[in-house]
C-alpha cells in the first residue's frame, strides 16, 4: 500500500468523521483522488461509510498492526526465540511469503502478519476470506533437526495453543474441530494450516499459518458458518498477535521434547464432537460412528460398530452426522 492510502487510513482509524477536503489538503491530492483510494479500500474490506457532503468515517474505526506494540507485549522468554517480524500491507498468502523466504533466513524462527490477504487459504487449498485490517493473519517458521517424525500431531497441539491465548482474553467456550478448526458456538472462528519442507528425516521446516475472525464484517461473503471474536469480547488485535507469537514460540521450541503427548487431553477436552456421533468424508467413503478422540499421534479416532478406527491427513474432512 502506498503512503497515500496509509495515511488516509490513519486520519479515519478512529472512527471520526473527516470531510474529503481536510483528508485532500493533508495529502495533498483533489477530493476526486481521495474517493478513488477510499474506494479501492473499500474494495479490500475496510467499512469505509460516506455521508454526502460531510465527509468520510470507518465504522468502530480500525486497528492497524504495529510491530513495536506487537514486539513490545510479547514475553522475554518468547522474544529471543522471534528471529523476524515483518508487517505486510497486501500480500497473496502470509504461508507463502514466509515458505519463499526460507531460503535467505538465517534465523531459526521467521514470522510475517498482514493487513490482507488476496489469496488466503485453508485446508484443501479453500479460500480463506481476509479483508484489511480486520483479522489475524499470521505465519510463522520454525527449523526442527529431528525430522518430520518430530512433528507429528503439531497441527493438533498449535490449535490447543490457539485456544488457550483465546481464552486468555476471557473467551469462553472456544472448541476443537479435528484436526485444524477453531470454533466458537460451533461456529469457525479460526484455522490452522501447517506446511513442511526439508529432509523428512534430518532438517526440515515447517510454516505454521493461522487465520483468526477478529473483525469479520457481515457484508463478507464466507461459505460456511462463521464466528467473530468482537462478538465475545473487546480485544486489540495487536495484543491477540502478541499474545499468538508469543506462545507458538515456545511451544514450537519445547515441541521435540514432549511432542503431541502434552497436548493430547487438553485437545481432547475441547474437542467440539468428543463421543458425538461424527462422519469421515474420504475421497473413496464416508465412514460414520462416534468420535472417541485422537491417538497419540494426532490420528482422529471413531468408533464404528464397536472397533476402534483411526484416521489421520490427506483429503479427509470431519462433520457432525447431523451436518447435511
Amino acid at each position: 500500500m502506498d503512503k497515500v492510502w496509509k495515511e488516509a487510513l490513519g486520519m479515519l482509524a478512529q472512527g471520526e468523521l473527516v470531510s474529503g477536503a481536510a483528508i485532500g489538503g493533508r495529502l495533498g491530492i483533489s477530493r476526486t483522488a481521495v474517493w478513488k483510494h477510499l474506494n479501492q479500500l473499500q474494495q479490500w474490506g475496510v467499512p469505509i461509510k460516506k455521508i454526502k457532503g460531510q465527509g468520510y468515517y470507518i465504522e468502530n474505526g480500525i486497528e492497524l498492526l504495529s510491530r513495536s506494540c506487537i514486539v513490545r507485549a510479547m514475553s522475554p522468554e518468547s522474544a529471543v526465540l522471534l528471529g523476524d517480524l515483518q508487517l505486510l500491507d497486501n500480500i497473496d498468502s502470509t504461508n507463502s511469503f514466509v515458505r519463499e523466504k526460507l531460503d535467505s533466513v538465517a534465523e531459526r524462527s521467521f514470522a510475517c502478519l498482514a493487513e490482507r490477504q488476496s489469496e488466503g487459504r485453508g485446508r484443501h487449498g479453500r479460500e480463506w476470506v481476509s479483508p484489511y485490517g480486520r483479522n489475524i493473519y499470521l505465519s510463522l517458521s520454525w527449523n526442527f533437526d529431528e525430522g518430520v517424525a518430530a512433528m507429528e500431531g503439531l497441527s493438533l497441539a498449535v490449535g490447543v495453543v490457539v485456544a488457550r491465548v483465546i481464552e486468555s482474553f476471557g473467551v469462553e467456550g472456544v472448541t476443537l474441530k479435528w484436526p485444524n478448526d477453531i470454533l466458537l458456538g460451533g461456529r469457525k472462528v479460526g484455522g490452522v494450516l501447517l506446511e513442511m519442507m526439508g529432509d523428512p528425516v534430518g532438517s526440515c521446516q515447517v510454516v505454521v499459518g493461522i487465520g483468526i475472525n477478529l473483525g469479520m464484517t457481515k457484508e463478507v461473503a464466507i461459505g460456511q458458518p462463521w464466528a467473530d471474536l468482537a462478538n465475545y469480547a473487546q480485544l486489540s488485535r495487536n495484543s491477540l498477535a502478541s499474545a499468538l507469537l508469543s506462545e507458538l514460540l515456545l511451544a514450537l521450541e519445547g515441541y521435540s521434547g514432549c511432542g503431541f503427548f502434552a497436548y493430547r487431553d487438553e485437545w481432547e477436552s475441547l474437542d467440539a464432537y468428543r463421543n458425538s456421533p461424527i462422519k469421515l468424508i474420504t475421497p473413496r467413503m464416508t465412514v460414520r460412528g462416534v468420535d472417541r478422540g485422537v491417538s497419540s499421534t494426532g490420528a482422529i479416532q471413531i468408533e464404528v460398530d464397536g472397533a476402534l478406527q483411526s484416521y489421520s491427513g490427506g483429503e479427509i474432512s470431519l462433520r457432525s452426522d447431523s451436518d447435511s
